[in-house]
Order: structure tokens, then sequence, then C-alpha cells
């Protein structure tokens, strides 16, 4: 054995002394809510707490969650996502690799050098996701159709995964009406592109036009974990305009085609500012109403890239992007720390776990 390697095994002794010695009564905490979730004592008895799922699925073996590259013959859903208390998803695959890495240290999990998170679904080539503890991090790409097919998947992971009052988030960002870029907005009723209150799904030539309803006390209690002055930005509630497009439908002049005056554009705009919309995005109806029908508990947390009453374009430096994008992920990562925790933990509060999704 040379020198060198045995400078490297004693490196790693002490790092894994290091770990160990750090545990403390939050990691107790964290032990205890994950084993909560998925009781695995006796994982048979338990029942799934979603409501008005597919009865043919049980008739399904294996029922193959495609766009995940994920199955129930070869994936024991119950031991893997069992303890998924908390379903985050966000637009890209890159910004949902560094919310997952973001979040297993903001709730204390620690995972040696020799591991490194892995994108359980690469091999589906659609979508990403990972999973750090009792949470689970998913992209879900743009727009309605692309969040739908997710969102259908993800539901019935967590219903095979009998996971009890998973709650799912969406993050993201979106365009602010008359608010400051960098605003954080917490959604409180999701509007379709006719400004209703519904989720339009046409099913078999027939449309159907289902609720888009959000949790108000989730909503509350992440409005109560903001700070604007320790922060440094607002933190607001208010309706989200959920459009099926991002040029026309959110009425921009910089399409490639424009049919309108910009009159008629700012006419727009001060209608939806008068009626209590502070921002619009294109996946906030799916996932409300996706989530309201399976008795989900969800919210929507997207920060504004910039104030459509004052132009169209996005042209603030990558460096602010880039601050903004991180304000939804700081809020939900605070509800996840006080669910777990009560509060946030302690610098010294870390885990030594196995966060790679290995599904064997």
């Amino acid at each position: 054995m040379t020198a060198k390697c045995s400078k490297d095994i004693e490196k790693d002794v002490c790092e894994l002394k290091a770990m160990v010695k750090s545990q403390n009564k939050r990691i107790d905490e964290l032990i205890k809510h994950i084993k909560d979730g998925c009781n695995p004592e006796d994982p048979q008895e338990l029942e799934s707490t979603l409501s008005n799922i597919n009865p043919y699925i049980e008739c399904l073996n294996p029922d193959i969650l495609y766009h995940l590259n994920l199955d129930t013959v070869t994936t024991d859903f119950p031991k893997v996502f069992g303890d998924v208390r908390f379903v985050c998803l966000g637009g890209t695959e890159s910004r949902m690799e560094k919310f997952a890495n973001f979040i297993m240290k903001e709730i204390g999990l620690k995972m040696s050098q020799s591991v490194t998170l892995k994108n359980i679904s690469a091999e589906g080539h659609r979508y990403a996701l990972y999973k750090v503890g009792p949470v689970l991090c998913a992209s879900h790409g743009i727009g309605g159709p692309s969040i739908s097919i997710v969102l259908h998947e993800l539901i019935k992971l967590v219903y095979h995964a009998k996971c009890q009052d998973p709650v799912f988030f969406r993050m993201g960002t979106s365009g602010g009406i008359g608010v400051e870029p960098g605003t954080v907005v917490i959604t409180s009723e999701a509007l379709d592109g006719q400004l209703r209150p519904v989720h339009e799904v046409v099913v078999q030539a027939q449309p159907q036009l289902r609720p888009t309803t959000l949790d108000q006390d989730l909503a509350k209690t992440l409005k109560s974990l903001s700070n604007p002055c320790g922060d440094g930005y607002d933190t607001i509630t208010g309706k989200t305009l959920c459009t099926n497009d991002f040029y026309e439908g959110q009425s921009r002049l910089d399409g490639a085609f424009c049919d309108y005056t910009p009159e008629k554009k700012m006419a727009f705009l001060e209608k939806l500012s008068q009626n209590g919309i502070v921002n619009i995005e294109m996946e906030s109806t799916t996932l409300a109403s996706l989530t309201n029908q399976a008795n989900i508990r969800a919210a929507v947390v997207c920060v504004t890239l910039l104030n459509r009453m004052e132009g169209d374009q996005i042209d603030a430096p990558p460096e602010r992007l880039k601050g903004y994008d991180t304000r939804p992920q700081i809020l939900i990562a605070r509800y996840i720390r006080k669910v777990i925790y009560g509060d946030a933990p302690g610098e010294d509060s870390s885990y030594s776990c196995d966060c790679s999704g290995d599904q064997n």
C-alpha cells in the first residue's frame, strides 16, 4: 500500500468519523419523520391517502411509468419511494438537479464522496427525477401538456408507494403584472387563458372543466415563512394567469405573430391587474387541477423575471436571473425544514445516506 493510498484511506476514515459525530437530535427527528412516512414495520397495512385514482391501475402488472423509466415489477415502490413526503417540480433538469443538491444541505442530509445524486429517470430521456430522503425532485418541461404527463406518473408513483399525505410544489419563473422583478408569488388561485378558475381537459372529444383548487392553508404557511426585510425582496400571494402559449397567449408584442396593438396589449394587462392577477406562467392550472382531483395538497411558487407592464423581453443579466431562480427554492426549503424539524436545522445537523435513488 502506497503512502498516498494510506493517506487517502485515513482521510476517508476521518471524514466518516466526522459525519457520524455530527449526528444529533435533529437527525433522530429526520429518521423518525421518514419512518412515520413509510411505516416500515407493517408496509402491507398502509393504504394510499390519494383519492379518485383510476381503478384500472390495479389491473396493470406491471404498471409502466414510461416517461419516468419506472415500472412496478422492477422497482419496489413502497421500499424505494415510501418515505417521500414532498414532491417538488420545476421546468428544467438543471434546475431540479441544483435544487436536489440544495435541499440535501438544507435538510441536513450528507452523502459520502463516493456517492452522487442519481437521475432515476435518465434512461427515459424525457424528465429528470432525483430522490433526496423524503423529497422527490422532478423536472416538468414547458407548458400544460408536458407537466400533465409527468404529474400523472408522479401521482401514480406516490400511489403505488403508499406515500402518506404527500405535498406537491411547482417552483419556477413567471412574468409579473405590476410587481417588481424578483418578487416571489405564491398562487392563491390559478386561472386559465379565459380567466376561469378551471383546467380544460378534452376527453373523447368532449371538454371537461376541472377546478384549479390549491390548498389555502399551505399558501398561508408559505407566506408566513417569508422575511422581506431579511430576504431583501417581497413575497406576495395573488392570482396567477396560466396560458397555453408564451407569446400571443400572454399578449406579448415580440412573438413571430401579433395581430393586436400595443394599446390593446396594455388594456389587457390592466384588466388582469384589476382582477387581482399578479403573474403569468404556463403550468399552474394543470398542477392545481390534477393534485386537487387526487386529494393532494399543493402550492405554486414562482419568481417574476420582469414586470410585463414595462416590457416583454427578459433582459436582466444572467447572474441576476440566477439569483431570482433560487428564491422559490429557498421558500419551499423553509417549509420542508419546518415540517421535518419544526424550524431550521442547526449547522451541525448532517446525515450520511445514499441519496442515489438506487432502485434495487
